[in-house]
Order: C-alpha cells, then sequence, then structure tokens
C-alpha cells in the first residue's frame, strides 16, 4: 500500500513529517518496506532561468545559453530547441548524476565551449516518459528552488498491510490509526447524499453466496475524458496509469477508503437485468463435443486485462441479459465488452460486497492480482456499499456530469460485529500497560469502536477484533510497543534431571546413535497418500486432511516406513541404490490425544557392487545388531524375541518383534513383504526396523554412588565350543539367556557362530553352535573346575530350552 503525505493530510490535520509519519506507522504496529523520496534522488537538480541563448559557433543544432543559478551566472551549452531567453528550466551542477541519461555531468567543452553545468528535460529527471526539449517552469519559480519543489514532487510510502487489517488499504484508515496514536486528528468523514431524479431502470439480483449484497445506480448524460490534473497526479503518485474520468474516480476511491469500485457503459450492457452469481457448472457435451472435448467450454470472459478466461462454478460472476451473459468477475475485474470509454454517455455503477473466500478463490484460479481482488479477499467493509456509491456519484458529477438515477439495492449486508464484554483491567493483566480507564475507552473510540460501559462493539470494518485480547493488543499498539514493561520472567530452577525430557534426550540418543552407525537421518512428511497408509494398518477417514498441501499428502501416517521407502526408491532411481535411512519422529493411530505415538524407523536397500570375494553375510543379521545397540543406547531391558506375530506388512518368514510382554511391542524388525514394496514402486529386498519409544520403560533411578572402580583380570580368559541341538523353532536367544546366567562371575560373553540343519541332526531339529568365553577372575581354573562349569552350562541349555549336546 503506498500513499504521500499531502493525500494522507486530506484526512489528518498535522504538521507531522514524512519521517515522523513513518516512525508514528511503526510504533502503531503499521510495517513500513521503504520511502521513495524523489527530493533526496533530485537534491542536486535546481530551478535556473536563461538570460541569453545564442548560436553556437561551431555547430547549428546548439545554443550557448547564459544561465542564472544558484551558483550564480554559468555558460551552459544546450541542445534542446526549446532554449530560449527567459525560459525558466531545471539546472544541473557539474558533478551531478542524471538519472535518465546514467551519466555523470564532467566540465568538458561541447565543440570547443566548455558547458559548466546541463539543462535538463522530464524525461532525462525520470518525471516524464517523453519529453521534446528542456523542462518549462512557470517565471514565478525562484531561482535555486529545488526540483522536487519545482515538480510537486513528494515522499511515497509503502508499507505492509497484514491480511487481518484491510481497512490500511485505504488511506483514511492508516490516518485514522495516526489519529488515535496522536499524530492529528481525524478529519469528519463527509460523504455527500445525492438524491435520484428518476428510479434505477436496472434490476440488481444476487445469490447470497458470491455476493449478499449489491448496490448501484446510472448516472446518464456524463462527458467521459480525461481527469483532472490533480487526480492524474495523485493516482500517479502511487504508480497507478490515469485513464479517463470514470475509472480514475473508481481508483481513487479504491485507494482512499479502501472501496473498490466499478463502472459499466450502459449503452453496451443487454437488457436491464444485471445479476451477482457464482459461474455456472459444466454443460452436458453435445455429439460434436465428444469427439472433441476440449472445444466444448462453459462460460467464458474477456477481461479488461484482454485475456479470456474460463469461468468455473467457484468465481463470482456478474452477467447481464438476464443473467446469462458474463460481463465482469465480481470483486476482481471487469469485462471488455462493458469496459467505459470517452464515449460513454450513460453509466452504471457499481458498488457491491463480495464475499472474500470466494474472491480470493476467483483470483487464485484465474491469476489476476487486481487492486480489488487484493480488498475483497482480505474483507471490505459491508456497510459502505451505499457511502462508497454516494461518494462516487458526486465525484463523476463533479468531473463528468450527468443526472443520477436513485440508488437500487439487493441482497442484505452481512451482520455488524456483536459487542465483546471487556474489562479494563484485562490490559495490565495481559499487556502490563497500567493505564486509566479514560485512556483506554478514548484509544478504542478513536479506532471507531463503540464503547458503552463494559461493551465494546468493533466498528463493522474491524472483523478481524473477535475478543477482549483483541482490544488489548489494540490498547497496547496505540499506547506504544516502547511502553511495555520491561520486567524480566521470573527465574526457574533447572531440573535436577536436566531440561530435556527422557522423550527429547532418547531421541538425541537415537538419532546420534544411529548416525554413528552409518545411516542418513531423512526428515519426511508427517503424512502420506491414504492408499499407501492402508498397507500399514492406517487411512482412516479421521486421519484424512481436509486441505491437503498436495493430493498425495491426503492423510496423516502410521508409519514412517512409506516415506522411508518412497526415499529410497527414489535414490535407486537416481543410481544410489545401497541406501541406509532413518527417521525419528510422530506416527498416528487416529485423531484421540493418545493416538500419536513417536517412533525411530530405519530402512536398509542393501545393494551392494558386485565383488569377487565370498558372499557377504545376510544383512538381517547386521540390521538386528543396528537395532540391538540402539536399544542398548536407550537405556532398554532385555526383550523377547517373537517370530510369527508381525504386522502384515513385514516378510512372515524374515521378520520378528522384540517385546517385554504379549501387550507392550517395543520394536519390529525384517524385511519388508515384497507387495507392499511393489505397491510402493520399490524394487526389494528392503529391510527395516520401527521401534516405539514410548514403549521402552523409563529406567529406575539409581543411587549416587561412586561409580566402581575399573577391574581387569590379569589371567588369560579361555574359550569352549558347544554344540547343542534344539527343535528347528527354538530362537538361538533363547540358549544364549540362560547360559549367561549359568555362572555369572566367570561367563563373560556368549556368542552364535553356526546353525546347521542337515545330516546328523535329526530333522525338525537344529545344531546351534555357542562359543563361550570364560575370564578367571582370582586364579587359573583346573581341568576339573572348567568341566563342573561345562555342566553348569549344559545343564542351563537343557532346562531353559530343552538343549541337548550334540554327539
Amino acid at each position: 500500500m503506498k500513499f504521500t503525505l499531502s493525500w494522507l493530510k486530506e484526512h489528518l490535520e498535522t504538521d507531522a513529517t514524512v519521517e515522523q509519519v513513518v516512525e508514528a506507522m511503526t510504533m502503531a504496529g503499521l510495517e513500513v518496506e521503504s520511502v521513495e523520496d524523489p527530493a533526496a534522488k533530485l537534491a542536486k537538480f535546481t530551478v535556473a532561468k536563461i538570460v541569453e541563448a545564442v548560436q553556437h559557433p561551431n555547430a547549428d543544432k546548439l545554443r550557448v545559453c547564459q544561465v542564472d543559478t544558484k551558483d550564480g551566472r554559468l555558460e551552459i551549452v544546450c541542445g534542446a530547441p526549446n532554449a530560449r531567453a527567459g525560459l525558466t528550466t531545471i539546472y544541473a551542477p557539474i558533478g551531478a548524476y542524471v538519472p535518465g541519461s546514467g551519466i555523470t555531468l564532467e566540465p568538458r567543452p561541447v565543440r570547443g565551449v566548455v558547458s559548466n553545468g546541463m539543462l535538463c528535460s522530464a524525461k532525462e529527471l525520470e518525471v516524464a516518459e517523453e519529453s521534446d526539449g528542456i523542462v518549462e517552469l512557470p517565471e514565478a519559480l525562484p531561482v535555486g528552488a529545488s526540483a522536487a519543489e519545482a515538480f510537486g514532487l513528494e515522499a511515497v510510502i509503502d508499507f505492509e498491510v497484514t491480511p487481518n487489517r484491510p481497512d490500511w488499504l485505504g488511506v483514511r484508515g492508516i490516518a485514522r490509526d495516526l489519529a488515535a496514536a496522536g499524530l492529528g486528528k481525524l478529519k469528519p468523514e463527509t460523504v455527500p447524499q445525492v438524491k435520484g431524479s428518476f428510479p434505477c431502470p436496472v434490476e440488481i439480483r444476487v445469490d447470497g453466496t458470491a455476493c449478499p449484497v449489491f448496490g448501484g445506480r446510472l448516472i446518464r448524460g456524463v462527458k467521459n475524458g480525461p481527469s483532472p490534473e490533480w487526480l492524474q497526479k495523485r493516482l500517479a503518485s502511487v504508480g497507478l496509469r490515469p485513464i479517463n474520468a470514470l475509472v480514475d474516480i473508481t481508483n481513487f476511491i479504491t485507494h482512499d477508503r479502501a472501496r473498490p469500485l466499478h463502472v459499466y457503459d450502459r449503452a453496451l450492457m443487454v437488457g436491464d437485468v444485471i445479476e451477482a452469481r457464482l459461474g455456472k457448472g459444466p454443460a452436458e457435451p453435445s455429439a460434436t463435443d465428444a469427439a472433441s472435448p476440449a472445444a466444448h467450454k462453459d462460460e467464458q470472459l474477456i477481461a479488461l486485462d484482454g485475456k479470456t478466461y474460463d469461468l468455473t462454478p467457484e468465481m463470482s460472476i456478474i452477467a447481464d441479459a438476464d443473467g446469462q451473459r458474463p460481463i465482469g468477475l465480481g470483486g476482481v475485474m471487469g469485462g471488455e465488452s462493458t469496459g467505459c470509454s470517452e464515449t460513454t454517455t450513460d453509466v452504471f455503477v457499481e458498488c457491491a460486497w463480495f464475499d472474500p473466500i470466494v474472491t480470493a478463490q476467483t483470483g487464485r484460479i484465474t491469476g489476476i492480482n487486481s487492486d480489488a481482488q487484493y480488498r475483497f479477499a482480505r474483507g471490505v467493509d459491508p456497510q459502505s456499499v451505499v457511502p462508497g456509491l454516494e461518494l462516487a456519484t458526486a465525484m463523476i458529477l463533479e468531473l463528468c456530469g450527468g443526472e443520477a438515477s436513485e440508488i437500487r439495492l439487493a441482497g442484505e449486508a452481512p451482520a455488524p460485529p456483536a459487542p465483546i464484554a471487556f474489562d479494563r483491567a484485562y490490559v495490565k493483566k495481559l499487556a502490563g500497560l497500567d493505564l486509566p480507564a479514560q485512556r483506554i475507552d478514548a484509544i478504542l473510540t478513536d479506532l471507531g469502536f463503540e464503547v458503552a460501559g463494559n461493551a465494546v462493539t468493533p466498528p463493522s470494518w474491524r472483523r478481524d477484533v473477535e475478543g477482549k485480547a483483541d482490544l488489548v493488543e489494540e490498547v497496547a499498539r496505540i499506547a506504544g510497543y516502547d511502553n511495555l514493561p520491561t520486567e524480566p520472567l521470573p527465574e526457574v530452577a533447572t531440573p535436577a534431571g536436566g531440561v530435556l525430557t527422557l522423550r527429547q534426550r532418547r531421541l538425541r540418543d537415537a538419532r546420534r546413535s544411529l548416525a554413528a552407525r552409518g545411516y542418513s537421518e531423512a526428515i519426511t512428511w508427517s503424512f502420506m497418500r491414504r492408499a499407501f497408509a492402508e498397507l500399514f494398518g492406517g487411512g482412516q477417514a479421521e486421519l484424512v486432511l481436509a486441505n491437503p498441501i498436495a493430493s498425495d499428502l491426503d492423510c496423516m501416517r502410521p508409519s514412517a516406513l512409506g516415506n522411508l521407502i518412497e526415499a529410497a526408491a527414489r535414490n535407486a532411481r537416481r543410481g544410489f541404490p545401497d541406501a541406509a535411512l532413518f527417521e525419528a519422529g510422530p506416527n498416528f493411530r487416529g485423531d484421540a490425544p493418545g493416538d500419536q505415538w513417536t517412533a525411530v524407523t530405519a530402512l536398509v536397500a542393501p545393494h551392494a557392487p558386485k565383488s569377487w570375494t565370498k558372499t557377504a553375510p545376510d544383512p538381517l543379521f547386521a540390521l538386528k545388531a543396528d537395532l540391538i545397540a540402539l536399544l542398548d543406547e536407550l537405556g532398554a531391558p532385555q526383550l523377547q524375541v517373537v517370530q510369527g506375530q508381525n504386522s502384515p506388512w513385514w516378510h512372515p518368514g524374515r521378520s520378528a518383534r522384540l517385546q517385554l510382554g504379549p501387550k507392550v511391542v517395543v520394536a519390529e524388525f525384517g524385511e519388508l513383504h515384497p507387495q507392499v514394496l511393489k505397491a510402493l514402486d520399490a524394487e526389494g529386498p528392503m529391510l527395516a526396523f520401527e521401534v516405539n519409544l514410548d514403549a521402552i520403560p523409563e529406567p529406575k533411578k539409581k543411587g549416587l554412588k561412586t561409580r566402581a572402580a575399573l577391574e581387569l583380570s590379569p589371567l588369560m580368559p579361555l574359550k569352549r565350543d558347544f554344540a547343542f541341538v534344539v527343535s528347528a523353532d527354538t530362537p538361538a536367544g533363547d540358549l544364549v539367556r540362560p547360559i549367561l546366567g549359568a555362572d555369572k562371575q566367570l561367563i563373560a560373553d556368549v556368542r552364535v557362530f553356526d546353525v546347521y540343519q542337515g545330516p546328523g541332526v535329526p530333522e525338525g531339529q537344529k545344531s546351534v553352535a555357542i562359543e563361550v568365553t570364560v575370564q578367571p577372575r582370582e586364579k587359573t581354573l583346573t581341568d576339573a573346575e572348567i568341566e563342573a562349569l561345562s555342566a553348569r552350562i549344559v545343564a542351563a541349555a537343557e532346562k531353559a530350552a530343552g538343549a541337548k549336546l550334540r554327539g
């Protein structure tokens, strides 16, 4: 939003400078982006008078001028055809940078005569697009006056308007806030009422959805043409191109009062009915359309920008011909078919209130971001329909003449904001500002709020104010953010266990542990395609997003596995098939508060390059080792390995889960089901594990004891191998645990190094080879002690798993 100081002073009585206005705006919450000051750019350019202009001795098209300047009388060479004695123009001294030509003046001779400066054209000063010679100014201007003053140029303030403050999109709204902030006094709003001299012949209809209320009137006998100089300058100062008086009036009111309007050439309208409605739905295709579907269109409009737009049922449409012919996009842009020109004599003026959501959707579909669309999409004052129409009528009659009809209204404006119960003490409680009630009421009143006892009613242009906290914000920003108390927050003692929660510590430790083991962290969306979510036990209706950011991200994810599989598949398609990825984040079982759970999910796609060496070990066991190392890092207790009960997206024969009991599953791991990979267009095999951090119990708090000194035995350890025959469905882990417990003092480690099925082993059984590391502590073990320990190992394995020593 741009405006100038003189424009602001049309609504605000103030002596403030541009700098003071910018400071007050900043303190009132209006974010100033830039101030374009032409006086600074043209600071070196001043008014001068040509005293004498004679022919250059060495050039037919040059004149040697004697010029009175702020630096005295100087001799300047000029090639402009209008350079003559007595002309008041603009002078540029040596060293000045001329913006229109991009040169810096130097004292160089021109055909043998040194020019001590330059006489400038309007184009060279960038105050006009074209010029035929040097600037010609009124004789009354004194020598030495600034060029900005001579051209009537002033600073332009540009600031960012937040979506909740559409009233700032009009200069009067800015003046109202600055007056409340104490920068001046807001002038009374004068909207002349023009009495119609005949009934409006155009009937208005609204559908109540795209356009709840529509006002209009006919003005006949107008004489359209260029708008007056003051109006053209005002529009040009904020970057608008003057077109003609009728269009310039609507653009002026749009920027002055944040009230967009539109004018139609009545002679180009069809029929006596104008209707605001949504676009029509798709028509039934004919036989010829079936052969060429692209040739069949619904409604179309050629807009004022010269482009043709296909109209859809989501758009706001203005139509004549009994509502059948589109002539404009409601709240966005008018149509070319009824545009006003200098031949227009009868004009129908539209002043309506269009639904912000429909207007925003229309702009989004068409790609049009006009001044009207920008305002209606944020919410124009719904009570400004009649005042806006009256103001436009008065200006048209003043500038173009004519005779106005009575106002015709259709529909009903949205209800005004409801009163808000407001206790003045809430300002102190919420913002810390100790202000008297009179000052609070004065601020709200100056901003347009109606204060009656403890009830405060927002004005119709402030539909963003919905509660008492919003009222406190209004008081605080006008009172000044610099007046907010600077008291520090009370100190809070650091928790004994640190500032991170147990879950946060475990997430941090899990990331570090997996990164150290060669995994790359992936950060994916917390949602996925619903069809993919169903593959992992999700996709419930309550988890489908109402407004997804993309059509393939429409459901909250039940597991991060789907996203990691897609990431690994994308890497493979780009020539990097050997992936190892992990993600730590939330998964979702439902939309209830307890349905979100935190998981650490890892995936490997083992596609190692071909090698002359022997076959590499099964990657499933490497994955399991990574999982066990992670659980140890997270402080998980001893877990039970269970096969055959995993979720259906795991391979039934190459997966398992770790659990504390039948109801507390801590992790699932293994190879992913080939059908799941095929559905995700991923090439297998892929292996993964998923750890439920919330299922890992919190470790018991230990007393603050001094850690025991490290004990290293001076005696050499010894190793003994055992081969046990067990049932084929017995997990090897069921042998490791009882053997470790056979003698906790002597047995340091137990490791499975071979599993065998075949000749020599009964059918339905397998041989599990285990290496036991024995670490003597006090003395070297005798043969008898070693045999006794071996017997205890065999007995423990037989008791726990029914194992028999092979051979």
